[in-house]
């Protein structure tokens, strides 16, 4: 007889009668790998699906318009920035404000000296906020007077990559 099997009398209807019962570490393991299997495969899943949008990057498309905002951020051309955006961004500020928070950011911490990829989260939606394709894209950034996380919003509109949002967080900010 195997040692994690033992013979049991159990009572059924009124009637005795042997039983095998598992005991012992076998049982314990395989109780343990099913439910858990069943956790683990939604977290693989998600979790391969965000990996791949961070292995694989941004499209060099909505890399390009990146660089040439922070070009246009560098050499002072806020008002360019604002009618190259997206119609999102637009409805959100005016040319004004628009302009006053770029020469804020550019006073505080000066231009971008150095960037690193961080994340990359790609959407396609229907309706929302951002309908459409986009990435919400994350840099580590070392600008001339302080360090932070920049956050670029970027909506793919008739083949060409638009800024819809734009933030960064430092402690340089609050200084």
């Amino acid at each position: 007889m195997d040692r994690d099997i033992k013979a049991k009398d159990v009572k059924a209807k009124g009637k005795s009668k042997k039983a095998k019962v598992r005991t012992g570490s076998r049982l314990i393991i395989k109780a343990f790998i099913l439910p858990f299997a069943f956790l683990l495969l939604p977290f693989a899943f998600f979790t391969s699906c965000t990996l791949k949008a961070s292995r694989s990057g941004i499209p060099p498309e909505a890399q390009n318009a990146i660089d040439s905002i922070t070009n246009d951020m560098a050499a002072g051309r806020f008002e360019k920035i604002y009618e190259e955006a997206a119609d999102e961004w637009q409805r959100t500020t005016t040319p004004q404000k628009s302009n006053q928070f770029f020469q804020t950011l550019k006073a505080k911490l000066g231009n971008v000296k150095n960037r690193s990829y961080n994340s990359a989260t790609e959407q396609h939606a229907t309706s929302g906020n951002l309908p459409g394709h986009s990435f919400v894209i994350t840099y580590q950034t070392t600008f001339e007077r302080g360090e932070g996380m920049e956050t670029f919003t970027m909506l793919e509109r008739d083949g060409r990559w638009l800024l819809a949002g734009y933030f960064v967080n430092s402690n340089a900010l609050t200084s």
